[in-house]
C-alpha cells in the first residue's frame, strides 16, 4: 500500500505562511501531526524542514507573546498619561499652538526664535482662512509675545468667540528663517481622552498634552 506524500516542501511553506499571518498555535501543531502522520515513509520529512517548521512555531508563539505584552504596555502608558493630564486641570500652562478664541477683545501667542531676527511678519487668519490682520512683532533672540487687539486691517472691532490662527516669518540679516515654533497659553479647564493622546482645554482650545511645553502656575 502506498501513502501519497504531503510534499515536505509544500508543507513547509503553508506552515511557515500561516505562522506568520493568521493561524492559530493549535492548527499550527494540528498541520505538524497531520504531516507527520501522511509523510511517504520512503520519503519522510527531513530533519531540516522538521526543524524549520519548529522555529517557525516558536517563532510564531514569541511574536504572539510580544503583541499580547505590548498591548498591555500600551495601555498602562495610556492610563498613565490620561492620569498625569488630570493634573493640569486648573493650571496655566504654554504649549505649542498657533490657533487661539478671541476673548475680551484679544488674543496672545507667543513665539520662539533660534535667533534674533532683523524682520518679523505676523499675519492673523480667520477659521475661513481668510488674512483679517497684518503687522509685524518683535525680533529677540528665544521667547517672544504678541498681543492682538482683535481689530482688522480696517480697524473693526471683530466679535469675540471666534477661532483665529497666527502665521509668523521671521529672518535674519542673512535672510534666513530663524522661526522655531508658535505658543498659546492658559488655563486648563478640562481634558478630552477620547482619543490616543489625550487633549487639554485651554482657553477653549483643544490642544494634545504632548504639546504642552511649560506650566507657569
Amino acid at each position: 500500500m502506498t501513502v501519497s506524500p504531503t510534499g515536505s516542501s509544500s508543507s513547509s511553506n503553508s506552515a511557515s505562511s500561516g505562522s506568520n499571518s493568521t493561524i492559530s498555535s493549535n492548527q499550527f501543531l494540528s498541520l505538524l501531526v497531520s504531516e507527520l502522520q501522511n509523510q511517504d515513509p520512503l520519503n519522510a520529512t527531513s530533519v531540516t524542514d522538521f526543524v524549520n517548521q519548529m522555529t517557525a512555531y516558536t517563532n510564531f508563539t514569541q511574536q504572539a507573546s510580544i503583541n499580547s505584552n505590548l498591548s498591555a504596555l500600551a495601555g498602562a502608558f495610556s492610563s498613565l498619561v490620561t492620569l498625569n493630564s488630570v493634573n493640569y486641570i486648573g493650571h496655566t500652562v504654554q504649549a505649542v499652538a498657533n490657533t487661539a478664541i478671541l476673548t475680551n477683545g484679544s488674543a496672545t501667542f507667543g513665539y520662539s526664535l533660534s535667533a534674533a531676527a532683523t524682520k518679523v511678519s505676523i499675519s492673523v487668519a480667520d477659521s475661513d482662512g481668510n488674512t483679517v490682520w497684518t503687522g509685524t512683532g518683535s525680533g529677540n533672540s528665544g521667547a517672544n509675545t504678541f498681543t492682538w487687539d482683535g481689530k482688522d486691517s480696517s480697524g473693526k472691532q471683530l466679535d469675540d468667540g471666534g477661532k483665529y490662527t497666527v502665521k509668523i516669518t521671521a529672518t535674519d540679516a542673512a535672510g534666513n528663517s530663524v522661526f522655531n515654533y508658535s505658543t498659546i497659553s492658559g488655563v486648563v479647564t478640562g481634558i478630552d481622552t477620547s482619543t490616543s493622546t489625550p487633549s487639554l482645554t485651554v482657553n477653549g482650545m483643544s490642544v494634545s498634552a504632548s504639546n504642552i511645553i511649560g506650566v507657569t502656575s
